[in-house]
C-alpha cells in the first residue's frame, strides 16, 4: 500500500503518519531524510525519535536516492520535503529552468516508485508548503514547484491520501 500524508508545520503528520505505519504487522523502518545540519536540525531529529520510541521502527538513513533504500516491510520515509531539498542542493542538481525541475521530479517519483516496489507498504509524509502566499526568491519558489509535482505525482498513484490539520487527519483518496 502506498500512502501519502500531507499537511503544514507542525500538524501532527509525522505522528499520524507513525500510528499508520505501527498498525502494520512486521518489520518497520522509519526511512530519515533530514540531514543533521545544525543544532535545530539536530534538535528536531531527537524530538521524531522520542516520538517514535516504543513503536517498533528501525531507522535508516538515506538523504538523496532513495530508490537505493534497502529496506523490506513498512517504511515510514520523513520526509519527502527533505529528499527534494537534498536532492536540489546536493551540487550534482542544477535547475535554471522548467526542463531541469520535470526531470528532478521525474527523477525522485522514480526513486519513489523503486523504493515502493522494495517494500510492502510506503508511508510518504510531505509538508504543505502551499499556502501562505508569500513571494520567493527563485530558489525557493522551484522548490515549491518540485514539491507541488511531486505531490500531485504520488498523490496519484497512491492507494490513500491524508491531510492533516491540527491534530485532524482527514482521507483525501
Amino acid at each position: 500500500m502506498l500512502i501519502l500524508v500531507t499537511g503544514g508545520s507542525a500538524s501532527g503528520k509525522s505522528e499520524f503518519a507513525e500510528n499508520k505505519a505501527a498498525g502494520f504487522g512486521g518489520v518497520k523502518i522509519y526511512l530519515a531524510a533530514m540531514k543533521p545540519f545544525g543544532k535545530s536540525a539536530a534538535e528536531r531529529i531527537e524530538k521524531h525519535r522520542r516520538n517514535r520510541a516504543g513503536k517498533g521502527f528501525e531507522t535508516a538513513e538515506r538523504f538523496t536516492d532513495i530508490g537505493g533504500a534497502k529496506v523490506s516491510g513498512t517504511v515510514l520515509l520523513e520526509d519527502l520535503g527533505n529528499v527534494i531539498a537534498n536532492e536540489m542542493f546536493s551540487g550534482d542538481t542544477k535547475i535554471n529552468g522548467d526542463t531541469e525541475t520535470e526531470l528532478l521530479a521525474e527523477k525522485i517519483f522514480n526513486d519513489i516508485l523503486t523504493l515502493y516496489k522494495s517494500c510492502e507498504n510506503l508511508i510518504i509524509v510531505s509538508d504543505n508548503v502551499f499556502e501562505d502566499g508569500c513571494g520567493y526568491g527563485a530558489e525557493t519558489e522551484k522548490y515549491i514547484e518540485l514539491a507541488g509535482r511531486l505531490n500531485i505525482m504520488t498523490a496519484s498513484s497512491a492507494d490513500e491520501v491524508w491531510e492533516v490539520v491540527c491534530g485532524t487527519a482527514e482521507r483525501i483518496k
